[in-house]
């Protein structure tokens, strides 16, 4: 082998150039070749034919039942032992280990779907998801057929760069026992099973759910590995939020953060949301605010926690721990008013 050829390898290696650096393990396997070592290049040709190198996406367009989904490649932001477990699936992905089936499940918020798309930024993958709204067919018998369809389709896939979702199977897959055509559910978790077992072993699939007690539990055990994405503490969430507020509020000229005051409205919350909800709660809050007051933005996220009110109670915000300062910024009553009332009591 040539310097140039290592050079070459490097290169296409770093630029994620599957389709030149199999063209130049294969000018090396014939080099090994015309040198008499046919052994060595044999061994290096069967490399390249196992690697399952990416099949561009051009190719995606004949798929039924897949479809190639866009995501943000911004972290995510997880609970260490959430974060934990999915490290340990990507670097199991990655080192071929054989566990190729996962399954996420939790609460609506909790970062199930999110994690999947993280999980495909590290390993530089094309996420293809399943819109189960095509799987579905109100004649007898043909949702189970399109199940099996869509298995004989992933079983047909190049798998290099390639990550399989399939996003809230509970829409599809719901438990056997399920007294709602019980017969034709039987069938489509049936087919789902069937699918599972006989899967290219090749092929990295993840599903979610936030109806976890509602599958079939034979369902659950053909999963290689479950993650619990209910893990999440009362200071797991405030530390998120608070993390949150801060990427939001860098893209705000006109507001200020009072991470003070933004905690304490989230520590009187008898149950802080999940991040999917929050972010969006926060997001909000900040577009919505009155640009002639820099802290409005929390006047309204306490407003959105306690549900929409449009008069808040000031000797409740007292009692609650509030200062004079922050009942004025969420009450928009002046202080010297709100300490009169507050006398008055």
């Amino acid at each position: 082998m040539k310097k140039q050829n290592l050079i070459n390898l490097v290169r296409y290696h770093t630029e994620k150039n599957d389709e030149a650096f199999a063209a130049e393990v294969a000018k090396i396997a014939k080099d090994f070749d015309d040198a008499g070592d046919a052994e060595l290049a044999q061994y290096l040709m069967e490399l390249i034919s196992s690697a399952n190198f990416y099949v561009p996406q051009s190719n995606y367009k004949n798929l039924r039942f897949l479809k190639k989904a866009e995501y943000s490649s911004k972290p995510l932001l997880l609970p260490s032992l959430i974060e934990e477990d999915v490290l340990g699936i990507t670097r199991a992905i990655s080192n071929k280990t054989g566990l190729s089936k996962f399954l996420f499940f939790g609460a609506p918020g909790t970062g199930k779907t999110e994690t999947v798309f993280q999980i495909a930024r590290i390993l530089n993958r094309d996420i293809l998801s399943v819109p189960f709204e095509q799987l579905v067919d109100s004649r007898l018998g043909e949702t189970a057929k399109n199940v099996s369809m869509l298995f004989d389709e992933i079983n047909h896939l190049a798998y290099g760069k390639i990550l399989i979702l399939l996003d809230e199977i509970d829409a599809l897959v719901l438990d056997r026992i399920n007294r709602n055509d019980l017969r034709e559910m039987g069938r489509v978790t049936s087919a789902f099973l069937r699918g599972l077992d006989s899967m290219n072993e090749n092929a990295i699939l993840i599903a979610t759910t936030n109806l976890y007690d509602s599958l079939d539990k034979a369902l659950i055990r053909r999963f290689d590995a479950t993650v619990s994405f209910n893990r999440y503490s009362r200071e797991d969430l405030i530390e998120i939020a608070d993390s949150l507020l801060t990427l939001t509020l860098k893209k705000s000229a006109n507001s200020r953060q009072d991470m003070r005051l933004f905690n304490k409205i989230l520590k009187n919350l008898d149950e802080i949301p999940y991040p999917g909800y929050l972010k969006q709660i926060i997001k909000t809050a900040v577009a919505f605010s009155d640009e002639s007051s820099e802290y409005d933005y929390l006047r309204k996220l306490y407003l959105s926690l306690h549900g929409d009110s449009d008069s808040v109670d000031i000797q409740h915000l007292k009692d609650s721990g509030y200062t004079t300062r922050e009942i004025e910024i969420l009450t928009r009553i002046p202080k010297s008013s709100v300490s009169r009332k507050l006398k008055e009591h």
